[in-house]
């Protein structure tokens, strides 16, 4: 019931779940990224601010390419007997180790307007950073508020009389 309930049920419902976490991910993920990188100032956050569209639209095609290989991955681990919540844990891991490798860098290039080795060479250092950051945010804030949000939605849709 969960699956069919806080989870998208077409394209269009995709879409919206998309962009509520990604909004979601991109305007808490960067700014905190860049806080613990270049300190907690107004100044920092206001600059943030100034790539967060980039970044957004960063995000989303790197969804839409890390989103077959993360369900991939997902289904190499848990089983069709085990629970949502296993499932979406599992897949938030998943989903956020592979785009949280791609946005180290690019995430990097984009924020400091330039291409250098520096987030290449720093990779290591960074990333696990990153990931615990990302995770976070993915496990705690974005998805669940998006799933609450499929919830309610369905739950309006399927209050609504039937046309026959």
């Amino acid at each position: 019931m969960d699956y069919y309930m806080k989870l998208p049920r077409n394209k269009q419902e995709f879409a919206l779940f998309m962009a509520v976490i990604s909004i979601i991910s991109v305007n808490l993920i960067a700014p905190l990224i860049t806080f613990f990188e270049l300190g907690f100032r107004l100044s920092i956050w206001a600059d943030t601010l100034k790539v967060i569209p980039l970044i957004w639209v960063t995000v989303i095609a790197l969804v839409l390419i890390t989103y077959k290989p993360a369900e991939w991955l997902t289904y190499r681990i848990v089983k069709k007997g085990d629970s949502f919540d296993a499932h979406m844990l599992i897949n938030i891991i998943f989903s956020v180790l592979l785009m949280s490798i791609f946005l180290t860098v690019i995430g990097t290039w984009i924020g400091s307007r330039q291409i250098s080795l520096d987030p290449i060479r720093l990779f290591f250092y960074k990333w696990p950073r990153n990931f615990a950051i990302s995770f976070f945010v993915e496990a705690y804030v974005a998805q669940p508020i998006a799933r609450l949000v499929m919830l309610k939605l369905h739950q309006t849709q399927d209050a609504k009389p039937s046309k026959s």
